[in-house]
C-alpha cells in the first residue's frame, strides 16, 4: 500500500488510526435541523469515538429543475453553518460552486468542497487550494479513478498539499450509478486519503423527471463494502426526518439509525486496519 498523507484538523487526522466521518444534512434548509442533526452526529461520534466533521450546503446549484430548493445562499447559510460550528466545537466541510466563493467560504469551512460535476474546473481547484484550507475533489462520475491525478497536481501545484479524494459513484447506463471499489485503492496510490460518500452513491441522478431519486437502503451495504475496501473516511448525508428532506430525500439517511451504521463501520475499519 502507498503511504497516505495523514491531514491534519485540528486535534486530529484524516487518513489515520482513527476512522473520519463526515455528516450532515444535503443543504441547509434551516437553522433548526441543522443543530439538530449536528448534536445528535456529535454526540453519536464523540460515544463511539469516531472523529466527525459536520456537512450541509449553503446553495445546491446542480438541481435537476430551476425550481428546486437551492439553499439560502452563500452569505446567510455561511452565518448558519458558523453558528453551528461555534455552538457544538465542530469543523466544517461544504461545498463551493466558483472561485470567488473559495475565500469567503473559507473564513467558516475547514474543508471546501468540490463538487462531483465541477472537479475538473482548473479555476476553481486553484482558488480553493489557495486558502490554504483542506480541499475534498470528488471525483466526477464521469471519470475514472486514474483521473485524479491531474486533479491532485492542480491543487498541489497551487501551493495545497492538504486534499482529500471523493469516491460517489460512476454513471451507468441512464439513471444509475455504479461503484467500482477499486478505484479506492487506485485513488491512494495519490497518496491522500479517500472518502467514500455512501448516500451519493445511491442517487438515482434525474429518475424522477424534475429531480433525481436514490434509494437509501443500500447505503449501509455500500457503506461497509467501503471500510472493507480500505477507504480512510466515511461521507453520509443525514436529516432528522429524510424523507421530508428538501434536496436528495431518497439517498439521505435517518439521524435516529446513525449510531448502529458508524458502529459496524467503525468496527470493519479497525479489522482493515489491523
Amino acid at each position: 500500500m502507498d503511504i497516505i498523507k495523514r491531514i491534519k484538523l485540528r486535534d486530529f487526522e484524516i487518513g489515520g488510526d482513527k476512522l473520519t466521518i463526515l455528516a450532515g444534512p444535503c443543504v441547509i434548509e434551516s437553522q433548526e435541523i441543522l443543530e439538530q442533526t449536528a448534536k445528535g452526529l456529535k454526540e453519536v461520534t464523540k460515544e463511539l469515538d469516531i472523529n466527525f466533521v459536520f456537512k450541509s450546503s449553503f446553495d445546491k446549484a446542480n438541481r435537476t429543475s430551476i425550481t428546486s430548493f437551492r439553499g439560502p445562499g452563500l452569505t446567510k447559510g455561511l452565518e448558519m453553518l458558523n453558528l453551528v460550528k461555534e455552538k457544538y466545537k465542530v469543523p466544517i466541510v461544504t461545498d463551493i460552486h466558483t472561485p470567488d466563493q473559495a475565500a469567503i467560504a473559507a473564513e467558516v469551512a475547514d474543508i471546501l468542497q468540490i463538487p462531483a460535476f465541477l472537479c475538473r474546473q482548473t479555476d476553481l481547484l486553484v482558488a480553493a487550494a489557495k486558502t490554504g484550507k483542506i480541499v475534498n475533489i470528488k471525483k466526477g462520475q464521469f471519470l475514472a479513478p486514474e483521473q485524479m491525478g491531474s486533479l491532485v497536481k492542480k491543487v498541489e501545484d497551487s501551493g495545497n498539499n492538504n486534499i482529500l479524494l471523493t469516491d460517489r459513484g460512476a454513471s451507468f447506463g441512464y439513471n444509475n450509478l455504479v461503484v467500482d471499489f477499486r478505484g479506492i485503492p487506485i485513488m491512494q496510490s495519490f497518496g491522500y486519503p479517500v472518502v467514500f460518500d455512501a448516500t451519493h452513491s445511491v442517487q438515482l441522478p434525474g429518475a424522477n423527471g424534475n429531480c433525481s431519486g436514490g434509494d437509501r437502503r443500500f447505503v449501509p451495504t455500500l457503506a461497509k463494502a467501503a471500510m472493507a475496501a480500505g477507504a480512510n473516511v466515511l461521507f453520509f448525508e443525514v436529516h432528522p426526518e429524510p424523507d421530508k428532506g428538501l434536496c436528495d430525500a431518497p439517498n439521505m439517511i435517518a439521524l435516529k439509525d446513525t449510531k448502529e451504521l458508524f458502529a459496524v463501520c467503525k468496527n470493519i475499519f479497525e479489522v482493515v486496519k489491523s
